[in-house]
This record gives C-alpha cells, structure tokens and sequence, in this order.
C-alpha cells in the first residue's frame, strides 16, 4: 500500500510525545487533561506546597534579629541592623529592614518563624549540606529527594520546578514517580510537532485540530493499522494539545490581583500563581533564590536578596489570597546553613549552622516558634540547633501534604507546632 504525505505526517504524531517529552510536559498533561477537578470537586481544594530555596546559606542572625541582646551589637559592629529601622516581630525579636513585605504577612497572621534549625554535626560544604537538606538525610549514599519521596505517597499529583536559565533539577525532586517537569515560562508547554519543514509543522498542527474538533478520533485511519496504535497517539497528541492551549491561554489571560517584582523569583512566583489558577491539580512547587554566599561586604548584597525574597512572596500570597486561596497555599523558605555568629574582616560571614525557617500561608501558626539560639552559648562560632529541619519537615508532610512522614524521613521526627490548632 503506498503511503502519501498527509498518511506519512500523521503516523509521524507518535513523534510529538517525543519531541515534548524533554520536558516532562505530555505526561503531566496527558493526566491533568482528564484528572484535573473542577471547582468543588473532591481535590480542588488540596493543599499547595512552595519551596524556595535560599541558596549558598543565608545570614539568619541579620534576618531574624534578636536586637535587644548586647552581644548582637559585640558580634556585628558593621552588620548590625539599626534598631530603629527593624521590623519588630516581638519585645525581643525584629525582622531585617528590607523584610517590609513579611512583616505585613506577619501583622495578617500568616508568617510562622521557626528559630533554630538545623540538623546534628552540621557540615559547612555548600554541596554536602544542600544534599543533606533536600534528600532529609545524614546518610552519604542517599540519592531520593524528601519532595520525590512524597510524590509517591500522591498519585498522579503533578509538581514543577520552576527554574533559571542553566538550573538543574533539585535533588528534594529526585524519586518521584513520575520526572518533574523544570520550565522558565508557560511557552514551554507548547506543542512541538516531530514534522521537519514549516509546511509539514503547520499540516501536522492541522491533523491535530481536527482530531480535537472530532473528540479525538483520528480523522482517517490506516486500514493496515489494526491496533488501533495510530488512534492512540493521535488521541493523545490531541488531549496534550488541548492542555497545552490551556495553558497558554492561561498566560495570555492571567490578572494578577497583586503587583509582582519585576525580578526572577517574582516571575517564577508568579508563573506558579497562573498554574495554580489553571485548576491542572498541581500541589508542589520549587524555586531557587540566591546567591546568599555573603562572605564580604554583605550588607548590601544582603539586603537586596531579602528584599527581592520579601516582595515576591507578599505579592505571590496576597495574589493567591485575593483568588481564595489563602488557606491552600503553604510557602515554605530554607537554606542549608546559616553564617557564622561573629562577623569577618571583611565586612562579611562565614559559613555557619542554625537558621530560621519562614512558613507563609492562612494556616500556619503565626510568630516566632521555639527561642532563639543563645548569642553566648556558641559552638565552634556557630549558633546551635535546637530545632532538627526534619521535625519542620514531618509537620508539613503529615499534616499539610497529608503524607506520612516516616515513609519519606525515615523515622519518626517529634512535630514543630506550625499550624493553627
């Protein structure tokens, strides 16, 4: 039987999941297409997670600043923050200046502070820490991200990575089910189409429509085609297609209710807002903010970083709040260490161990949790831990994700009080 063009371009579909599979985007879209809950739906109102990295190790003692302790001042001659311009969380406690956003978060009850945190024996390698935080493991040899793991505790659950120019996919993603999608922009999520010529792209596109038009039958078979293969791919080339479209309108038609940032942690939030908004049934989320290596002349770098992390997330929550979805969304910041306690020779900090984490959302337990590290009693120049990052991680997957912690920990980690009773 002779094959013609239109016969050759439309067995060639089976080479758009192809094409679009290097982002992880036809799977995930094939599922949503059909698994996607509308509004009211058992699902539409599951709980979000976000996770932003603050990546190369955050200053915690100029973030959350205990300014009343005389020893902050002895540590920091040069650091430290003017009193008068820090935001005041408590009697004892402020946040850094350029923390105006979170404050406000602070002051609507929806910013939790968890103080302390760490892990034992603290490692001060940028790499060996960051892997330690994102797999939730002391053991060298662990290779499943905590994220990954609680992918397989939701089903078809889909997750993104919202990523940089050149930024390879997080270790915490690791061993999940299904390969995560990292994407810069909703354009990623267009169609490719496996014809070669400009022509053939636009019959291919053509095929497709018209097999969308026809509620995913093929418009013409292949007698010779008794599996009924070609319907298949056509049938999924055209739910991936109606998906991807939705997307883009989505991108097209997207008001935020907030004015973001125009910086790069702003349009990733704001990229996660719209997928939010898309109802696709997306639950986690990771973004990267950095670089927090401040081991000279920090306090401009410093401040700049926390201002850029401020305004993206005030505007990410007060978007998705304005939409209703104040109590879905949990925002979650980490880095994998903070600086040490006493300032360099260079206007800097070096690396060091205990930091605080910020929970954002309408059901965290507002204010500072547990007390801060002692500025006197220091280990090694560092501040100890008191709070081990897995009891934060436990609390989140229990009772946020609604996984079970110890199948992705390991062990059972006693909960920090988080959440609202």
């Amino acid at each position: 039987m002779t094959t013609n063009r239109r016969d050759f371009l439309k067995s060639s579909l089976a080479g758009v999941g192809l094409v679009t599979c290097s982002l992880g985007a036809p799977a995930f879209l094939g599922r949503t297409a059909a698994a996607a809950p509308k509004a009211g739906k058992p699902g539409a109102k599951d709980t979000i997670l976000v996770v932003i990295e603050l990546t190369g190790g955050n200053d915690g003692l100029n973030t959350v600043i205990p300014y009343k302790d005389a020893e902050y001042a002895k540590l920091r001659p040069t650091l430290r923050q003017p009193q008068a311009q820090i935001k005041k969380i408590n009697d004892d406690l402020g946040l850094h200046p350029s923390l105006t956003g979170l404050a406000e978060l602070l002051h609507d009850q929806a910013l939790c502070v968890v103080q302390g945190v760490g892990y034992p024996n603290p490692n001060q390698s940028h790499f060996r820490s960051m892997d330690i935080w994102q797999t939730a493991s002391l053991a060298e040899s662990a290779s499943e991200g905590w994220l990954g793991k609680a992918l397989k505790g939701l089903p078809g659950v889909p997750s993104f990575h919202l990523k940089s120019d050149n930024e390879p996919s997080p270790l915490a993603l690791d061993g999940a089910p299904a390969r995560v999608p990292s994407i810069k922009t909703l354009e990623e999520f267009q169609l490719q189409v496996a014809a070669s010529s400009g022509a053939d792209k636009k019959e291919q596109r053509e095929i497709i429509e018209s097999a969308a038009k026809s509620g995913g039958t093929s418009p013409a078979r292949s007698e010779s085609d008794g599996s009924g293969l070609l319907d298949f791919v056509q049938r999924t080339a055209t739910n991936t297609y109606a998906s991807s479209r939705r997307l883009q309108e989505v991108g097209k038609n997207y008001q935020s209710k907030s004015a973001y940032p125009n910086t790069a942690l702003g349009g990733r939030l704001k990229l996660a807002a719209q997928l939010i908004d898309a109802g696709l049934g997306a639950r986690l989320f990771y973004v990267a903010h950095g670089n927090f290596d401040t081991h000279a002349t920090q306090a401009p770098a410093h401040a700049n970083l926390l201002t850029q992390l401020s305004e993206a997330v005030t505007a990410f929550f007060k978007d998705l709040s304005a939409r209703g979805q104040r109590d879905r969304v949990l925002i979650m910041t980490f880095s994998e260490f903070g600086r040490r306690a006493k300032e360099n020779g260079s206007r800097g900090t070096d690396h060091g161990s205990a930091a605080p984490m910020f929970l954002i959302g309408g059901k965290v337990k507002p204010g500072p949790v547990g007390e801060h590290p002692s500025l006197t009693k220091l280990e090694l120049g560092n501040l100890k831990h008191h709070t081990d990052f897995r009891q934060v991680y436990a609390a989140i997957l229990d009772k946020w994700l609604g996984v079970p912690s110890k199948e992705v920990l390991g062990a059972e980690f006693k909960q920090v009080e988080v959440f609202k009773s």
